[in-house]
């Protein structure tokens, strides 16, 4: 086969770059920047949790510092450079993007709907709170009454 044909059946990548490059940058713009954000902050309480504990169980670090520091820098690192990959994957970098625009067309509540509902649900969990109240002292009574409680409700005046 000449050259000619066998470039032709290659599929041919519209993302040329490297490693560190962006695929479909400025699309999902912030979906993608919370998927960052969240994933930096994973990264670095997984560092810290490294350094403070894991550092103070293992025998061998306890008395070299420098060693800790490399091996935690390490960590962090290394778990970036998954996160990074992991996170410009082809399947990943869609998913995101199609989420961003899903976001678009939510239909947002109003604060003026959005107070009245939390009001709503307040008063509700307030007169579910009372009615078990009721119940529960109604059950304690008759339970006292009965003989299965020893200590009576606190309005029989005992």
């Amino acid at each position: 086969m000449s050259e000619a044909a066998l470039s032709s059946e290659r599929p041919q990548r519209s993302d040329a770059g490297g490693f560190f490059t962006l695929r479909k940058k400025g699309q999902g713009y912030w979906t993608r920047l919370g998927t960052a954000g969240a994933g930096a902050l994973i990264i670095l309480l997984t560092g810290h949790f490294f350094w403070t504990q894991v550092r103070a169980r293992i025998v061998f670090l306890m008395d070299r510092p420098n060693l800790s520091v490399g091996i935690t820098v390490a960590i962090v690192v290394g778990l970036a450079a998954l996160f990074w990959w992991i996170f410009n994957k082809a399947t990943n970098v869609e998913f995101l993007i199609a989420t961003d625009s899903e976001m678009k067309k939510v239909n947002w509540t109003s604060k003026r709907e959005l107070m009245g509902s939390t009001r709503v649900v307040i008063a509700f969990m307030f007169i579910i709170a009372i009615i078990l109240f009721v119940v529960d002292l109604i059950f304690h009574a008759l339970f006292y009454l009965i003989g299965v409680l020893k200590t009576p409700p606190p309005f029989f005046g005992g």
